[in-house]
């Protein structure tokens, strides 16, 4: 499974996976997610808790598409919002890294 990292904040991570090659804004745009999640795998999760108030969650997901596509999507999970990003997201498949010992 993905291994999920943890970072101070949403930017940070965001800015990781921009030096990584992830530049393109799956959040602008996830219609092509929407209507293919066959062509997307989660190659990266970023999860950021808020300091001040356990409910303040986001998460940022790497993406890569089948064709050479590298870019984010963010999710929100505090408790009292209602995140539509959630359900575009659980449907791709999250990649499984193998390693050899």
């Amino acid at each position: 499974m993905s291994t999920i990292y943890k970072y101070g904040s949403t930017s940070e991570a965001l800015k990781k996976l921009n030096e990584s090659g992830y530049t393109y804004d799956f959040n602008i745009n996830p219609k092509e997610i929407i209507l293919h999640p066959e062509n997307y795998i989660i190659s990266k999760i970023y999860q950021y808790e808020g300091n001040s108030d356990a409910g303040d969650k986001s998460k940022v997901y790497g993406i890569e598409s089948k064709f050479g596509l590298k870019g984010v999507f963010v999710t929100g999970t505090s408790a009292n919002s209602e995140d539509e990003n959630a359900d575009v997201i659980a449907k791709l498949q999250i990649k499984i890294h193998k390693y050899s010992l």
